[in-house]
């Protein structure tokens, strides 16, 4: 159809985008180009404190603590029960940084794999606790291994010197080494006490102790070089003061001590002496923060300050821009919100509900069907045409449904017609073989007679197929409950090789007389095709067993099976019901097992068999049994 003239939605989106595109556009890529890298450093710079820096540094001081403690666990000084205390402290210091690391993104590739590595260095921590407090470990061991946790943790440190301002990142990547140094320190504080518990200096302490040292000192002077004076005054003077003069002695006399030599006198009071120095360098490390911090936010507050600025301005453009196209945009997304009810009502109710009343009906042709066109109260001329589209899509769908249905229904006649016919046939045919069978008396026309017959009764199940297929119910029925055993035997009994079919004892139960032909004709299908695919020389079982919820009836083979996929695929359209597909003529009693099961609310599964072929599995409701069978009659 001609499409209905109207302002078209392109000149509308046109007016409503042009004014606001052009003048944020240009504010804000001065505005972005000017402070937005700042910007977007200084938030990231916030996160990543809150995120990352303060609970790493929490980790840091737990795991420093922990260290020693258990270093002086491991020497006899500590009782297990403060080491446990600790640990407790250090694991609420580790579950708060894991879980704020997680929330934390858009990490840059290095700060990524700093982050992935100590994960895998935090996972050593267990071991090194049971190492701990198990056997008689090396204290040097104990230390080294709590050393590379807090090594991992200062390289994360080192990758999130990310302060804009050059100065302050000197400034602060010097703060960074002095903690760093001051990690050294406790590796210190915990190699006297492991020298003190042992009375000695070995080899190996002495070689670690050393490298200790010479990075410390190494440390400090880089970072006091770096650092301006304000933030190097109180590290001048702690240097210069007795407790530093002190463990620097203490440290020269530990690096020079004889293994073989013992401790001097003096050495009672080291423990004394690196404590002192320990408070004094907290207190300075914690003044040092602190004055990058106060640096760090005059910094901040210029930044966002420029940030201000270019947002007050691009703020004048975006209202003016909004006045404009507010006026446009109510309507428009009036419009386009009716059109889309309008379209979700068609699609998701109107077609969908019609396509199930047509499956619905089987048993008689279908109607013709009234179609209700779409109304939407509409001004532009694209959502008008969009509309009409619909409605014709609308119309196509339906006819189409409806013709299809009727295509449906005219097969399914065509098959009702037929079946009905040869069952007519079929069952005159089988009254006269069974007045013949009575009269004969040669043994060998007699068992020609039995084979007839026998054909005769496959012939009239694949006829009662076409008539289940085609959603009625076949003519033979029973009024009263007939046994689970004469079900059993008749179903085998429509089979061509009855003979390899063993059936076994069933337990004394009846089957509910409306439900006898549906379960014989289902057992029938499942039997035929366990037939059909094992060899000829082998068995098929059938075996029934009682459940809480009924009767179970198992069909099991010996042939080659089924790939694992393809028995889930059967067992889908099984559990579904699926509509008969002319296209799947070759799964005709598939299709006829799921509406014989559906239809008396039977559970029918496929699984592998013990012997390599499959094993039917037929679930038979409580309500389609009875305790004790009468006699059959029909």
């Amino acid at each position: 159809m001609p499409p209905q003239r109207g302002r078209p939605i392109a000149l509308k989106l046109l007016i409503l985008l042009f004014v606001p595109l052009i003048s944020l556009v240009g504010l804000w890529a001065f505005a972005a180009g000017l402070t937005g890298g700042d910007g977007l450093r200084l938030l990231e710079i916030n996160k990543l404190v809150t995120n990352l820096s303060d609970p790493a540094e929490q980790v840091v001081v737990q795991l420093q603590q922990e260290r020693h403690l258990s270093v002086q666990h491991v020497s006899g000084e500590r009782q297990s029960a403060q080491v446990a205390k600790q640990r407790g402290l250090t694991d609420r210091a580790l579950t708060r940084f894991h879980r704020l690391a997680a929330e934390q993104r858009d990490l840059s590739p290095e700060m990524d794999t700093q982050l992935r590595g100590l994960n895998t260095a935090l996972e050593q921590l267990p071991d090194i606790r049971r190492i701990t407090s198990g056997g008689a470990p090396r204290a040097l061991d104990v230390i080294i291994g709590y050393n590379r946790i807090v090594d991992a943790l200062y390289r994360l440190h080192d990758a999130m010197v990310l302060v804009p301002d050059t100065s302050l990142y000197r400034q602060a990547h010097a703060v960074t080494m002095l903690g760093e140094a001051k990690e050294l320190l406790a590796r210190e504080r915990a190699m006297v006490v492991v020298v003190l518990a042992a009375g000695k200096v070995g080899d190996a302490e002495r070689e670690a102790f050393t490298g200790m040292v010479a990075t410390r000192r190494l440390l400090y002077t880089q970072a006091l070089a770096q650092l301006d004076p304000g933030l190097r005054l109180p590290y001048q003077s702690l240097t210069q003061g007795p407790a530093y003069r002190e463990f620097l002695e203490l440290e020269d006399l530990l690096r020079g001590q004889a293994t073989v030599n013992g401790l001097p006198a003096g050495a009672a009071t080291w423990p004394t002496d690196a404590d002192n120095l320990w408070a004094a360098v907290e207190r300075n490390q914690t003044f040092a923060v602190q004055g990058i911090v106060a640096r760090v936010n005059p910094a901040a507050n210029a930044i966002l300050l420029k940030i201000g600025i270019a947002g007050g301005v691009g703020l004048l453009a975006v209202i003016a821009s909004i006045a404009l196209s507010l006026r446009f945009r109510r309507r428009l997304v009036r419009e386009l919100a009716a059109l889309r009810a309008a379209a979700a009502e068609l699609a998701e109710v109107r077609l969908r509900g019609l396509v199930q009343r047509l499956k619905a009906t089987t048993t008689q042709a279908p109607e013709p069907v009234q179609v209700i066109p779409l109304e939407v109260a509409a001004n532009t001329s694209e959502v008008r045409d969009i509309m009409q589209a619909f409605n014709s899509v609308q119309s196509t769908a339906v006819e189409a449904a409806v013709g299809q249905a009727r295509l449906r229904h005219g097969v399914n006649q065509v098959f009702v017609n037929l079946a009905r016919r040869n069952q007519s046939l079929l069952h005159r045919q089988l009254l006269q073989l069974d007045g013949m069978e009575r009269g004969a008396e040669d043994p060998e026309a007699l068992a020609d007679l039995f084979k007839l017959d026998h054909l005769t009764t496959r012939m009239r199940r694949h006829a009662e197929s076409l008539i289940i297929l085609s959603g009625q119910a076949p003519g033979r029925g029973w009024r009263n409950p007939v046994p689970i055993l004469d079900v059993l035997r008749a179903a085998v009994a429509e089979v061509e090789e009855y003979q390899r079919v063993e059936i076994l004892q069933p337990p004394p139960l009846a089957l509910s007389g409306a439900a006898v032909t549906d379960v014989a004709h289902l057992v029938a299908e499942l039997v035929e095709n366990a037939t059909l695919f094992s060899p000829p020389q082998t068995r098929v079982d059938l075996r029934s067993t009682t459940t809480p919820h009924g009767l179970t009836i198992e069909i099991e083979d010996r042939g080659l099976g089924l790939p694992r996929a393809e028995i889930d695929e059967l067992n889908a359209r099984l559990e579904e019901t699926p509509e008969f597909d002319l296209a799947q003529s070759d799964r005709l009693g598939l299709f006829v097992v799921a509406r014989l099961a559906a239809r008396h609310d039977i559970r029918v599964r496929l699984g592998p068999s013990p012997y390599g072929g499959l094993t039917a599995l037929v679930a038979l409701p409580s309500g389609l049994l009875h305790e004790h069978a009468p006699l059959v009659s029909r």
